[in-house]
């Protein structure tokens, strides 16, 4: 295949992507011309495009409104990557968590600058099965950046760090020194960060390789989790997170197994 014909293709599979992604945000159909505008691209490419992803099932279109919306494709990758990681699982024990605490507990993995909440109480049923939050600006986040596989651990590849709040870190030095003091104590808080009144603290689910496959939170106000309780809600999370890594990891790939 000639350069031009895979460089043709990689854009084609990257548009197509574009396009499903317009979706993320939660809203429940787009018409054309609104996928065009989020994608930048001419509303015929975003025709073609749309076109395509109906005939495979990765979109669906209403009759009625021409409008486009997730189809089944999309929820059958959904629902067995969500059962393959074992997520199906994992309920009663972030019940558990919610109960002891009186907090909102929540289960991320990372993808990308994002870390997306797959199981928890931050999930809105009317905007989708996911939730994604900036990295820098969570405790979710400095989990999943404190303890990234190699190659995974460059602050640079975040590009420029948006401010959700005034206390958001948007100074590359300064997360990379909130990452020391997030791996020299084990958790991560978030006081503020991304939304006032609110503080939240994490803590890694670790493999066998230190590594956080996951990130477990446990969310309320600064009144609940005050700073003379920040180390029993993390003795808490970190009980949780050592069942998770039963659950969640291969035995060969947990840090403790037979």
């Amino acid at each position: 295949m000639a350069a031009s014909s895979r460089a043709d293709g990689v854009q084609s599979v990257l548009r197509a992507v574009g396009i499903l992604n317009c979706f993320r945000e939660g809203e429940p159909a787009l018409t054309v011309s609104e996928l065009a505008r989020r994608t930048g691209l001419s509303t015929s490419t975003a025709h073609r495009l749309a076109r395509s992803l109906l005939d495979t099932g990765f979109l669906e279109q209403d009759v009625e409104t021409a409008c486009y919306r997730l189809g089944p494709s999309i929820t059958e990758l959904g629902q067995l990557s969500f059962h393959r990681r074992g997520l199906h699982k994992v309920a009663p024990e972030l019940g558990q968590l919610a109960r002891v605490t009186s907090a909102t507990v929540d289960l991320a993995v990372r993808n990308g600058p994002h870390a997306v909440i797959l199981v928890g109480g931050s999930l809105n049923p009317d905007r989708g099965i996911g939730l994604h939050r900036p990295l820098h600006s969570t405790a979710l986040g400095k989990v999943l950046l404190a303890w990234a596989p190699p190659g995974n651990g460059d602050l640079a590849a975040l590009g420029p760090l948006q401010a959700q709040t005034q206390r958001t870190i948007i100074d590359h030095a300064a997360l990379r020194a909130e990452l020391d003091q997030v791996r020299q104590s084990g958790h991560a808080l978030n006081d503020g960060e991304s939304s006032e009144g609110v503080r939240t603290v994490a803590v890694p689910v670790l493999d066998r390789a230190d590594h956080a496959r996951y990130a477990l939170a446990v969310r309320a106000t600064p009144r609940l989790i005050g700073d003379t309780r920040i180390p029993w809600f993390v003795k808490q999370a970190r009980a949780c997170a050592r069942v998770l890594e039963v659950l969640l990891l291969p035995p060969a790939e947990r840090r403790w197994h037979s």
